[in-house]
C-alpha cells in the first residue's frame, strides 16, 4: 500500500505543476489583456482546485504511513538536527499545506470578483503558492538526482 501511494504521490505532481503553470500564465495572460472571466477559466481554476487538494489527501495519507516520519517521530530528538527528517516530516508538509491554503484562498476570493479582477487574485495566489510548491520538493527524490 505504502509503494502504491508513494508512486502516486511523486506522479501526480507532474500533472498538478504544469496545470498550475498553466492556469498562472493563462491568468496573467487574461488580466493584462483586460479579457473577461469565461467557462472556462473557471474550470481551468477550478480543477487546478481539486487537483491541489486531491495531491494534499494522498501526501497526508502519505505523512501518517511513511517510514521516513514514522523515524522522524521515533527520534524526536534528533528531527530538527537531522535534514532528510526535518525536510519531510516539518518542511514539505507545512510548505505544502500553505501552498494548497494559498490556492483556496485565490479561488475563494475570485468568486467574489468581477470581471478581470478575477484573474488577477487567481494569477496572485497560485503564482506565490508555486513558488512555496517549488521550494519545498523533494527533488532529489522527484527527479531521481
Amino acid at each position: 500500500m505504502y509503494t502504491g501511494i508513494l508512486h502516486l504521490h511523486s506522479f501526480l505532481p507532474y500533472i498538478f505543476i504544469s496545470l498550475l503553470i498553466i492556469s498562472i500564465l493563462v491568468f496573467w495572460t487574461k488580466h493584462s489583456g483586460k479579457k473577461e472571466f469565461g467557462k472556462s477559466d473557471k474550470q481551468l481554476a477550478l480543477f487546478t482546485l481539486i487537483l491541489a487538494h486531491t495531491q494534499a489527501t494522498i501526501g497526508l495519507v502519505l505523512y501518517f504511513i511513511s517510514p521516513i516520519t514514522k523515524a522522524a517521530f521515533e527520534n524526536s530528538s534528533e528531527l530538527m538536527s537531522n535534514e532528510t527528517y526535518r525536510f519531510y516530516a516539518v518542511e514539505h508538509i507545512l510548505t505544502m499545506i500553505f501552498g494548497i491554503i494559498l490556492i483556496t484562498m485565490g479561488y475563494s476570493k475570485s468568486k467574489k470578483k468581477e470581471g478581470t479582477a478575477k484573474f488577477k487574485g487567481l494569477a496572485l495566489f497560485y503564482t506565490i503558492a508555486l513558488v512555496l510548491i517549488l521550494s519545498r520538493l523533494p527533488w532529489e527524490a522527484w527527479l531521481g538526482v
